[in-house]
């Protein structure tokens, strides 16, 4: 079954809100949680480089729930699902990325990442309960050489120097996604004039404004690019952040040392 995504570019949301620490304004409020998240957590969590191929050489495969919540189970077929929210905190719909798919008890089953701790944390969902769509576009973040590319299939759309984690506060590594796309009226605050929330999260804050949840966002300074400063996030100047406002909802996003 290959639905038809309802919006591969959802609106943007002009809002002010904090999607991790990466400034150094600890005050920011919190992001507020729509719904209790699943506890459960899965073994044998999928390499970085896992990708499930769209059969319609689309890209790699997302999905989205046709309801209003996912039914996460812990192994294909295997128990009671557990029901996890279909948008995020600004009310976006969520596209979870397949890592591996099974046949199991008659249904088709995907393996698909989700935006809670620990990184790269897992589950299955059935086929029937979720559309599918592929994503062609991914983004890939060498800390060490302080460059973020951007891809379109295997085509380099466009290569930015940035800024990443400074040593006490370090960037995580691995494979996540878009989980959020916010734009902001202010382009000298905190977060620059946009942010791509990422399903991931900081392996050192822990207690910070929205769990230490790490963005992709803008920078007012251009002098931040190429150096070690922020607090896990990804800063690029405002004028290149404009370049990436595209990226799609769940997109690929891997971060390399």
């Amino acid at each position: 079954m290959v639905g038809v995504r309802r919006s591969p570019f959802p609106a943007l949301v002009l809002v002010v809100a904090a999607l991790v620490g990466c400034s150094a304004d600890a005050s920011l409020p919190p992001l507020a949680t729509p719904s209790p998240q699943p506890t459960f957590v899965l073994e044998d969590p999928p390499s970085a480089a896992a990708a499930a191929p769209d059969p319609a050489g689309t890209g790699p495969r997302v999905v989205a729930a046709v309801a209003s919540r996912f039914l996460l189970f812990r192994g294909p077929g295997e128990g009671e699902p557990e029901r996890y929210t279909s948008v995020n905190d600004w009310g976006q719909e969520l596209w979870l990325p397949v890592v591996g798919t099974a046949r199991a008890a008659g249904a088709t089953w995907f393996r698909v990442l989700i935006p809670e701790r620990p990184n790269g944390r897992d589950a299955w969902v059935r086929e029937r309960d979720v559309e599918v769509d592929g994503v062609r576009d991914r983004v890939v973040v060498s800390l060490g050489s302080h460059t973020l590319t951007r891809y379109r299939g295997d085509r380099v759309v466009r290569r930015i120097e940035v800024a990443v984690g400074a040593p006490n506060t370090p960037t995580a590594v691995g494979r996540f996604f878009v989980w959020a796309r916010v734009g902001y009226d202010d382009p000298s605050g905190p977060y620059g004039n946009f942010a791509l929330g990422l399903s991931g999260f900081s392996p050192v804050l822990t207690e910070w404004p929205g769990g230490g949840r790490m963005a992709i966002h803008g920078t007012a300074d251009p002098s931040d690019a190429g150096r070690d400063i922020s607090h896990g996030c990804v800063r690029v100047f405002n004028p290149l952040m404009s370049r990436l406002i595209d990226v799609p909802m769940g997109a690929t996003v891997v971060i390399r040392p």
